[in-house]
C-alpha cells in the first residue's frame, strides 16, 4: 500500500499491533489538514475558499463552510492539547489566533468576508452548528478571550436561529446545539426551539439504537454522525443539570447502536460504501469516539481505537488527504457522482467529526490500551439489523464486509420516489462501490433486479417495503412501474447468507415479453477487470484479486458481464456480472441467484454443479449448499 502524502510519526506495533497508529498519528493528520488550508484563506481568515466544484449555495456559503468545518477540527485539536498552555503550544496558539481572527472578521457585517445571515433552511444553519460546538469546546481559549464587541456580533449572528425554520430532518439538531450555545453564554434564546427539535427526533427513533433521518426509511451514516452525535453533544453543553434526563436516554441508545457498529468496517479499515455524503469519510468513526467520550460505549477501548485508526489509515494510505493536504470531493480521489448538489469544496471537512477522540485525554484507555481486532478479523459474522432492514456479513479470510439492503431507500413515505444508487441497490460492501455516474446508473446493472423493456430500459427499485430481517435472512418487496402500463408489477426478494455467498430468490410478476436481469457486485480498478463467463455463470476479477460472480440456480437463460468507464468511486474501470431471463411468459416467475464477492478464487461453474435448487409445487424453493446445509424460501 502506498505511503500517505505527508510524514507520520513512527508506528507503535506494541500498543497498536493492527494499525500501528497512536494519538500522535491523529494529531499529525489533523495538523496536516489544518496547515494545508492557509493558501486558500481570505485575508481576514473568515472563509476558506478551496478549489473544486462549487455547491448550489454559492461561493460565500462555501467559504463559510470551509471556516466552520475546519474550526470544528481545530477545536478538537486545541481542546485536546489543553489550549496554548498544553503540549504543542506553538501550533495550538497559532490555531487559536487563526480562528479567533476568522470569528472577528466573519461576524463583522461591514467586512467583505462577512458570513451570510442565518435564514430559514439556509446552508449557514449547518455551518453554525459546527461553529457553536467549536466555541463550546474551546471556550477558555477563544470565546472567553474575545473582545466584548466581537462576542456581541457572534451572538447577533447566531440569533438568526431563534424562532427560525429548518428542514425537518437532522437539521433540527443544528438549531438545538446552536441555541444551546446561546444559552450557555447568557444570550437570548428560545427553549421551545430546543425542546421541539429534541422532541421531533423521538418520532424518528425506530429502536435498537437506530433512527431514521426524517420521515421515511432514511438509514445511512447520518444516524451515527448526526442523529446520535448532536443530541449527546447538546447534553454535554447543557450539563447533567440542564438536559432534563434526556442525556441518559441518548447514552443508552448510542450504546445499543454501537453493539453492532464495528460490523460495518472491513479488516482494511474501510467502512461499508452506502448512503449519501460519503465524502465525509472518517466522520463514520464519530459515534465510536462519542461512545467513549459520553462514557456509554459497550466497546473495549482497544477496539474503539482500532476501528477509528483503521479507517483513518485506510484513507491516508489511499491518498486522502491528497498531495496538497486537502480532502477532495469523492471517496479516494475526486469522484463527483459520490457527492450531492449541496456538496461544495469544503464539504468533506465534516470528516472533522472523526477527530472527536482528541477530546479524550492522552492517558485515556482508548489511547493507551492495546488494540483489539475487529469482528471481521476474528470469525465469520452474520448480523441482522431489523430496524434498517439490513444484513451484514463479514468473512475473516478476506476481511470483506457486505451489507444486504432490504430496508433503506431514502424516500418519503408517500408521493414521488427516486432510486439513488447509494440506497436502491440490493447490496453494498467495504470493497466495492455502486455504479453511480449518470451514464451507468441509467443502465442500473449492479446489485439490481430489473424488468427490461423492448428498448433495454430497466425498471427501478424505488420505494422498498421490508418484510422480514432475522438471523441470516431478509426479505422485501418493491413495485415496478413500466412505461405505458397502469398496473404495477411487484417483485418480492429474499436474501439468505452463507459464508461469503448470498442466495437471492426473487418472485417476479411481469408482463409477457419483457426480459428479467439481475446483476452482482460491480468491481473497479485502475486497469480493466478480467472477465469470464459460461453457461449460467459470469465473473469479473480485479488485478488485486477481488472477484464478483453470479451463478444461475433457477429461472435464468444466459449470463454476461457489463463494463463501465468512469462510473465507480473505486476506480476508472469497472465491471458487473449479470444473468438474464429473456421473453418472460407473463404472470409470475421465480429466479434464484448465487451472488459472490470475495478475495478468494471463485469457480462459479463448480458451485452450480454442487448446489441443488428445487422449486416445490407450493411455490417454495429449497437450496442445498455443498456443505449439505439446506434452506427453504
Amino acid at each position: 500500500m502506498p505511503a500517505p502524502h505527508f510524514p507520520l510519526p513512527p508506528t507503535d506495533r506494541v500498543r497498536s499491533p493492527l494499525t500501528g497508529w497512536t494519538r500522535a498519528h491523529w494529531e499529525a493528520l489533523a495538523d496536516r489538514q489544518l496547515s494545508a488550508l492557509l493558501p486558500y484563506a481570505t485575508p481576514g481568515l473568515a472563509q476558506y475558499r478551496l478549489p473544486g466544484r462549487a455547491s448550489w449555495s454559492g461561493v460565500v456559503s462555501d467559504g463559510l463552510e470551509g471556516f466552520a468545518r475546519t474550526f470544528l477540527l481545530a477545536s478538537f485539536r486545541i481542546a485536546g492539547a489543553g489550549g496554548s498552555d498544553g503540549t504543542d503550544s506553538a501550533a495550538v496558539s497559532h490555531l487559536i489566533e487563526r480562528y479567533t481572527q476568522g470569528l472577528t472578521t466573519g461576524t463583522d457585517r461591514d467586512s467583505t468576508e462577512a458570513w451570510p445571515e442565518l435564514t430559514d433552511c439556509s446552508q449557514q444553519m449547518v455551518e453554525a452548528a459546527s461553529i457553536a460546538l467549536g466555541l463550546h469546546e474551546t471556550r477558555p481559549w477563544i470565546w472567553d478571550r474575545l473582545d466584548t464587541r466581537v462576542q456581541e456580533r457572534v451572538v447577533d449572528w447566531f440569533s438568526g436561529f431563534v424562532g427560525a425554520t429548518t428542514w425537518d430532518n437532522n437539521w433540527r439538531l443544528f438549531q438545538v446545539v446552536s441555541e444551546q450555545f446561546l444559552a450557555s453564554v447568557g444570550a437570548p434564546y428560545n427553549q421551545g426551539d430546543i425542546d421541539a427539535g429534541l422532541d421531533r427526533i423521538e418520532d424518528w427513533y425506530v429502536g435498537d439504537g437506530w433512527y431514521t433521518d426524517g420521515d421515511g426509511r432514511n438509514f445511512d451514516y447520518y444516524i451515527g454522525w448526526a442523529m446520535h452525535l448532536y443530541p449527546l453533544l447538546w447534553a454535554r453543553m447543557a450539563g447533567p443539570d440542564g438536559d432534563g434526563g434526556r442525556g441518559a436516554v441518548y447514552r443508552e441508545r448510542l450504546a445499543r447502536f454501537l453493539t453492532t457498529y464495528p460490523q460495518f468496517f472491513g479488516a482494511d479499515g474501510a467502512p461499508v460504501h452506502q448512503g449519501r455524503s460519503l465524502t465525509y469519510r472518517i466522520a463514520a468513526t464519530a459515534p465510536v469516539w462519542l461512545g467513549a467520550l459520553a462514557d456509554c460505549t459497550p466497546l473495549a477501548p482497544g477496539l474503539t481505537r482500532r476501528l477509528a485508526s483503521g479507517a483513518a489509515r485506510h484513507f491516508a494510505e489511499r491518498g486522502v488527504p491528497d498531495e496538497r493536504g486537502l480532502l477532495p470531493l469523492g471517496w479516494y480521489d475526486t469522484f463527483l457522482p459520490a457527492t450531492q448538489p449541496y456538496s461544495g469544496p469544503a464539504s468533506p471537512y465534516w470528516a472533522s467529526k472523526g477527530f472527536l477522540g482528541l477530546l479524550l485525554p492522552a492517558d485515556h484507555p482508548v489511547w493507551t490500551d492495546r488494540e483489539l481486532p475487529l469482528p471481521v478479523e476474528q470469525s465469520t459474522q452474520y448480523t441482522a439489523l431489523p430496524a434498517p432492514g439490513w444484513l451484514l456479513h463479514g468473512t475473516p479470510h478476506d476481511g470483506v464486509v457486505r451489507l444486504v439492503n432490504h430496508g433503506s431507500d431514502h424516500n418519503p413515505p408517500d408521493g414521488p420516489a427516486s432510486d439513488d444508487p447509494h440506497y436502491a441497490k440490493f447490496a453494498y460492501s467495504t470493497a466495492t462501490a455502486p455504479e453511480s455516474a449518470p451514464h451507468a446508473w441509467a443502465r442500473a446493472v449492479d446489485n439490481h433486479i430489473a424488468l427490461l423493456t423492448a428498448d433495454g430500459t430497466p425498471s427501478r427499485r424505488r420505494r422498498i417495503h421490508p418484510l422480514i430481517c432475522q438471523g441470516r435472512r431478509a426479505s422485501s418487496r418493491h413495485d415496478v412501474q413500466l412505461p405505458g402500463m397502469e398496473d404495477a408489477f411487484p417483485i418480492e426478494s429474499t436474501s439468505v447468507l452463507h459464508g461469503p455467498w448470498e442466495l437471492r430468490v426473487h418472485r417476479v410478476r411481469a408482463p409477457e415479453g419483457v426480459t428479467v436481469r439481475e446483476g452482482g457486485y460491480a468491481v473497479a480498478d485502475v486497469v480493466r477487470p478480467h472477465l469470464k463467463q459460461g453457461p449460467g455463470w459470469a465473473l469479473t476479477r480485479t488485478e488485486s484479486g477481488l472477484t464478483s460472480a453470479v451463478a444461475a440456480l433457477y429461472g435464468w437463460d444466459e449470463a454476461g458481464v457489463a463494463r463501465e468507464v468512469e462510473a465507480n468511486a473505486y476506480g476508472p474501470h469497472s465491471a458487473t456480472p449479470y444473468l438474464r431471463a429473456v421473453r418472460h411468459p407473463g404472470g409470475e416467475s421465480v429466479h434464484v441467484t448465487l451472488v459472490v464477492l470475495t478475495r478468494d478464487v471463485v469457480h462459479p461453474w463448480a458451485l452450480r454443479e454442487s448446489i441443488t435448487c428445487t422449486r416445490e409445487d407450493d411455490g417454495r424453493v429449497t437450496v442445498t449448499f455443498p456443505d449439505s446445509e439446506a434452506v427453504t424460501v
